[in-house]
């Protein structure tokens, strides 16, 4: 488990910048200490030295090594990029002000830096701020464990139990109770870790891009890092509602009656306890009025305001977005662009396919989205393990055995999974928006025709056996709807 505390672990660097070599050494090359603005080249720290020394490196400008020498220089003059254009929120060189930014709202890198540093320092602060709550929930959702370990083995050993004939198989049904839940707060365990990791590795980004003298740098950087990174993990707590109360009442009247009617109510027993919600899911909004649903709550939705009580909110991911995609509307609408876009290089973006996921994980509960769309896309979902890199099968969704997706154009639909695709029939009318319901611990995924009526395209049945991201493949634009979200899957 990380601490609070550096350095991260190892896998935690792997998105950190990487040792350039000095562009002057010959044979075996030296790390790059300091990287010069005018010469654009690395320097190891022999030859540096002249850049100190002799009067002609006077005027260069020479910042500690961050790599990515190539993004200091302007694309369209290839000169060094010295200058931030406000009106278009971008590095530019010289030439920039006289031509395609002339007139434009035009301030020194350093002027510009001074003022969003000021903002990195306060989202620093609030992610360090989060890093503490995170701990502090995860070693409550550990004791919260241990408390209803305990309540279910003390029930177990009920003196009403050992009475009836059919205590092995009620017991039988505490355990199996029981080591479900325990598996599902382990996972809720391993997922919050991961978040105080991710959020770990933000701290450290940004305490090395506040130090950074490299001005031109720290500026590209700025709008990756500006911004919080949003909750991967709902709040958990135990249930204050759920105890096994209704199984004792359910076994004194069992006791009290003839054998065979104690067989019947066996079953009674195994619904009232499977059905009893274990835990809560809390948003983050500061509202805790929250009232578990019931059974009739729990029946598969048919109308559309029967799905809209599983609206959740989804943002796109823009570590994931292939670079012709451009985000938009707070991160939830997508275009795709003929011009490449100034993405940073990151493990998880998808290089072959124009394809971007969301952020939120998606698991142990029932979840319902809608999206708008133009032009040929795909809708789905995916595990995170999908593949990011190439044009193959093992990263273009619903081509493998991580991912679900329904192929929409104005032709008609195809629903896709490990390679297998089914031809659907049409939707009564033209489909610009498509409504997704995914039931994870019911195993199932299914995609809806949205009008005045809910027209269900198709529906995928798995055994989902880890969280899933929804995703979208975009051929013109995609945007996801506005609904009316339940607090219960706020994030």
């Amino acid at each position: 488990m990380a601490d609070s505390s550096y350095p991260l672990p190892p896998e935690a660097y792997t998105c950190l910048p990487r040792d350039s070599l000095c562009d002057f050494c010959i044979g075996r090359k030296s790390k790059a200490v300091k990287s010069c603005l005018m010469c654009l080249a690395y320097y190891c720290e022999t030859h540096v030295k002249p850049h100190y020394e002799s009067p002609t490196f006077k005027k260069h400008k020479l910042v500690d090594e961050t790599g990515h020498l190539d993004r200091k220089i302007c694309p369209q003059h290839e000169k060094g990029l010295e200058l931030f254009c406000r009106s278009d929120q971008m590095c530019v060189c010289v030439l920039c002000t006289v031509r395609e930014h002339r007139s434009h709202n035009i301030v020194s890198a350093e002027e510009e830096r001074a003022e969003k540093q000021k903002v990195l320092v306060v989202t620093q602060a609030e992610v360090q701020h989060i890093i503490q709550e995170r701990m502090k929930e995860l070693q409550e959702l550990r004791h919260n464990v241990d408390v209803l370990k305990s309540c279910a083995g003390a029930m177990s050993d009920c003196e009403i139990f050992t009475d009836l004939s059919a205590r092995s198989e009620i017991v039988s049904l505490i355990e199996a109770n029981e080591r479900a839940a325990m598996s599902q707060a382990e996972g809720y365990v391993e997922r919050l870790e991961q978040e105080i990791m991710e959020l770990q590795r933000r701290d450290m980004e940004l305490r090395q891009i506040l130090d950074t003298e490299d001005n031109i740098h720290f500026l590209q950087n700025f709008p990756t890092l500006c911004v919080p990174p949003a909750p991967m993990v709902p709040k958990v707590l135990i249930n204050p509602e759920f105890s096994f109360g209704e199984v004792t009442k359910t076994a004194t009247e069992m006791k009290e009656q003839l054998e065979d009617i104690c067989k019947k109510e066996q079953s009674k027993i195994s619904k009232t306890v499977s059905e009893t919600p274990v835990y809560i899911l809390l948003p983050r909004n500061g509202d805790r009025r929250f009232k578990a649903p019931s059974r009739i709550e729990l029946q598969e939705p048919k109308t559309r305001a029967d799905f809209l009580k599983y609206a959740c909110q989804l943002t796109l991911d823009h570590n994931t977005a292939y670079r012709e995609l451009q985000l938009s509307d707070g991160n939830r609408k997508v275009t795709r662009k003929k011009a490449l876009q100034f993405y940073p290089d990151h493990p998880e973006r998808f290089d072959g396919f124009s394809q971007v996921l969301c952020k939120e994980a998606l698991s142990g509960f029932r979840f319902y989205w809608e999206a708008q769309w133009s032009g040929e896309f795909s809708a789905g979902v995916a595990y995170k393990g999908i593949s990011r890199k190439g044009k193959n099968s093992s990263s273009l969704l619903g081509y493998n055995d991580k991912s679900w997706s329904l192929l929409c154009s104005d032709s008609g639909f195809s629903a896709w999974h490990n390679k297998t695709d089914k031809e659907l029939p049409p939707a009564s009318g033209r489909a610009s928006r498509i409504g997704v319901y995914l039931d994870h611990a019911g195993g199932s995924v299914a995609f809806y025709a949205v009008s005045d009526s809910m027209e269900l395209v198709h529906r995928f049945q798995a055994r989902f056996s880890e969280p899933l991201f929804a995703g979208f493949g975009v051929g013109s634009s995609v945007a996801i709807c506005p609904l009316k979200v339940s607090p219960a899957l706020t994030y």
